[in-house]
């Protein structure tokens, strides 16, 4: 009896599995409900993923914003320092002041020519500004306005150095070169990658780039003006300095550097980020300083200087 009970719950097992195999809707069922799951898993997990890797991707980008705001306050220090050590009487040697400190140095100094010095100052930071364009295709406007604007500015200075200075028997020390390349390349560089790191972040509540935009032209192309002032002062064969009169020269020794300062102004604009503003004091102390020891060098070579022209900022500044 016992052995027939066994046989009959084993066919009717059996019988119930051939049903069941027998029956496409079922295993349909079976199959559509272990798919559902792994789906799910699938997308839990593509989720998770995402997840992730966002967070490490912000995780690095803040690491990076907090690298270029201790970056932006040594930018600052440096440059302003460079300024008060104009004012101190102790120059970076190029142009008239190029060989200040060589009698006070023990080493010997390689010099130079004034164009080969002013281009090693200026081509570095133009290739870097040229290779942002490619490093950093983003079409975000903001960013291709600093790019752009940095590359126009060297550009620039660069077509100046070549085609629209006339140079005294001034040179400029190798040294000071490599110092004011350096700088340049790396604010340029710099400038560039921190606005690209910008990407994803909120828009500043008051929009600058366009009136940066514009205070940007007007900059440069004042800067230009008065450079064209200096460079007709001179023939070919003409090194010696004169005392410039037209453009804003009645009324600051250095009106080059004065738009020269509102062009980084209105760069600063664009980008409204930190680097660009500590680069922006920086170059104000720096060219400030550098306008003092140019106007008090003026004073020291031609007794006919007008006293009342100020260094950098018409009216205010005066040595």
């Amino acid at each position: 009896m016992c052995c027939w009970s066994t046989l009959s719950q084993k066919l009717c097992k059996r019988n119930k599995r051939r049903r069941i195999s027998s029956n496409p809707s079922s295993r349909s069922s079976s199959f559509s409900t272990r798919t559902g799951r792994s789906r799910a898993h699938l997308q839990w997990q593509s989720r998770f993923d995402s997840g992730a890797l966002k967070y490490v991707a912000l995780l690095g980008k803040q690491k990076s914003v907090a690298f270029f705001a201790v970056m932006s306050v040594v930018s600052l220090v440096a440059i302003a320092g460079l300024g008060i050590s104009e004012i101190l009487g102790k120059h970076l040697q190029y142009s008239k002041f190029w060989n200040l400190s060589s009698a006070k140095s023990s080493r010997e100094q390689i010099k130079l020519s004034s164009r080969t010095g002013m281009l090693v100052f200026y081509v570095p930071a133009l290739l870097s500004g040229v290779a942002s364009f490619v490093l950093y295709p983003n079409h975000d406007p903001r960013l291709f306005l600093v790019k752009a604007a940095l590359t126009i500015h060297f550009f620039k200075r660069t077509i100046e150095v070549l085609f629209v200075h006339r140079y005294s028997t001034s040179g400029v020390v190798l040294d000071s070169a490599i110092l004011i390349s350096c700088s340049y390349f790396s604010a340029t560089s710099s400038m560039i990658y921190g606005q690209y790191l910008t990407q994803g972040f909120p828009e500043p509540k008051v929009d600058l780039k366009y009136p940066g935009v514009l205070l940007f032209l007007v900059g440069i192309i004042g800067n230009l003006y008065h450079h064209l002032v200096l460079a007709s002062l001179r023939t070919k064969s003409d090194k010696e300095y004169k005392i410039p009169r037209d453009g804003l020269f009645g009324l600051v020794i250095c009106p080059h550097y004065l738009f020269e300062v509102l062009g980084f102004i209105g760069i600063f604009f664009i980008s409204q980020t930190l680097y660009p503003l500590c680069f922006t004091l920086g170059t104000i102390v720096y060219l400030m300083g550098r306008s003092y020891a140019t106007r008090r060098w003026y004073i020291s070579k031609f007794e006919d200087f007008p006293k009342d022209v100020k260094a950098l900022v018409p009216y205010i500044l005066r040595s």
